[in-house]
C-alpha cells in the first residue's frame, strides 16, 4: 500500500508538473513572439530616427503629434515630411505593442513568472517618457540634449525588451556567470557613451565645423579616441572566449557577429569622415551598426551561456523518479 501511494503521488507530481510546464509555456510563447517583434521595431525606430536626423527632417512636421494637423498629410508629403512622419508612426506602433504586453501580463499575472508585470511597467514607463522627449525635441526646436536623451531612452528600451526576452528564454537559470556578464557590461556601457558623444556630434554640428574649419574638434576627437576602448573590450571578450572553449562553443554566432560589426562601425566612421559627413547611407549605417552592436551585447548578457536542457530535463528527472 505504501508503495502503490508512493507512485501515485509521484505520478500526479508528473501530470502536474507537465500541465504546469505546458500552460506556462502557451503564454510565454506569446510574450517571446510579441518581444521579438518589439526588438525589430525598437532597432527600425532607432534608423529611422537617424536617417530623421541626418537628412535635417526633425522639424519637418512643425507640430506633434500629428503633422501639418493632420495623421496623414498628403499635401505637405516629400522624403522629410516622409521621415519624420514615419518615424512618429513607428514610434507609436512601439508605444501600442508594449501597452498591449503589459495588458496581458496584467490579465495573465496568475500565470506567468511574478517579476513580467513589473518589468512591463517599467517598460510602459519608458514609452511614455520617450514620447515626450519626442515632443520636446519638436517644441525645443531640436535642441542637442533633447535629442540625445531621445536617443539614449530609445536604447534604454531595447536593452530592456531583450533582457525580457532572455529572462523568459532563461527562466530556470539559477546561476549566470556574473563575471561574463560584468566582462560583457564594459564595451555596452563604451558603446552607450559612443552613441551619447555621436549624437552630440550630429546635432551640434560639430563634426561639420571641425571638419570646414578646424574648430570645436573636442567632441569628435573624443568620439573616435572612443573607437579604442570598445574595440579592445570586444577583443578581450573573445580573447576569454576561446581560452573558456564552452564560452566559444555555444556563442560563436553572436561573437562573430560583433567582430563584424566592430570593424564594419570602423569603416563606417572612416568612410563618413573621408566623405566630409555628405554621405547619408554611411552615416544610417553607422547608426544601424551601433544598434545592432547594443543588441547582441545585451543578449550575450542576459542569455544562458550554456545550452539550456529546460523542460525535458525536468521531465526526464520525473520519469527517473517514477521508475525508481
Amino acid at each position: 500500500m505504501v508503495f502503490k501511494s508512493n507512485l501515485l503521488c509521484k505520478v500526479i507530481g508528473f501530470n502536474h508538473l507537465i500541465n504546469n510546464q505546458l500552460y506556462k509555456s502557451k503564454y510565454l510563447t506569446i510574450f517571446k513572439r510579441l518581444g521579438s517583434h518589439s526588438v525589430l521595431a525598437l532597432i527600425a525606430l532607432i534608423v529611422i530616427g537617424g536617417a530623421t536626423r541626418v537628412m535635417e527632417a526633425g522639424l519637418a512636421c512643425p507640430d506633434w503629434p500629428l503633422c501639418y494637423g493632420s495623421f496623414l498629410p498628403f499635401n505637405h508629403m516629400n522624403l522629410r515630411v516622409f521621415l519624420e512622419w514615419f518615424h512618429r508612426l513607428d514610434a507609436f506602433l512601439v508605444g501600442i505593442l508594449i501597452l498591449f504586453k503589459f495588458s496581458l501580463s496584467i490579465i495573465w499575472k496568475n500565470e506567468i513568472p511574478n517579476w513580467l508585470p513589473k518589468t512591463y511597467s517599467l517598460l510602459l514607463f519608458l514609452v511614455i517618457v520617450q514620447g515626450s522627449f519626442g515632443a520636446l525635441t519638436v517644441i525645443n526646436l531640436l535642441d542637442s540634449y533633447t535629442v540625445t536623451g531621445h536617443l539614449l531612452i530609445a536604447f534604454l528600451l531595447l536593452i530592456t525588451t531583450i533582457s525580457i526576452n532572455q529572462n523568459l528564454e532563461n527562466d530556470d537559470i539559477e546561476e549566470p556567470l556574473i563575471w561574463w556578464r560584468f566582462l560583457l557590461f564594459f564595451p555596452l556601457l563604451l558603446t552607450l557613451i559612443q552613441s551619447f558623444i555621436g549624437v552630440r556630434l550630429s546635432s551640434t554640428w560639430s563634426a561639420h565645423i571641425c571638419l570646414s574649419f578646424n574648430k570645436q574638434c573636442l567632441i569628435l576627437n573624443t568620439h573616435k579616441l572612443f573607437a579604442f576602448p570598445i574595440a579592445f573590450s570586444i577583443l578581450l571578450i573573445i580573447a576569454t572566449a576561446i581560452y573558456k572553449r564552452s564560452l566559444l562553443n555555444e556563442n560563436w554566432k553572436y561573437l562573430s557577429a560583433l567582430i563584424f560589426l566592430l570593424f564594419s562601425q570602423i569603416a563606417l566612421g572612416v568612410f563618413s569622415l573621408k566623405t566630409n559627413l555628405n554621405e547619408p547611407i554611411f552615416i544610417i549605417g553607422h547608426q544601424l551598426n551601433a544598434s545592432l552592436f547594443i543588441a547582441i551585447l545585451t543578449t550575450l548578457i542576459f542569455r544562458n551561456p550554456f545550452n539550456k536542457k529546460g523542460l525535458n530535463h525536468s521531465l526526464n528527472s520525473q520519469m527517473v523518479g517514477i521508475n525508481s
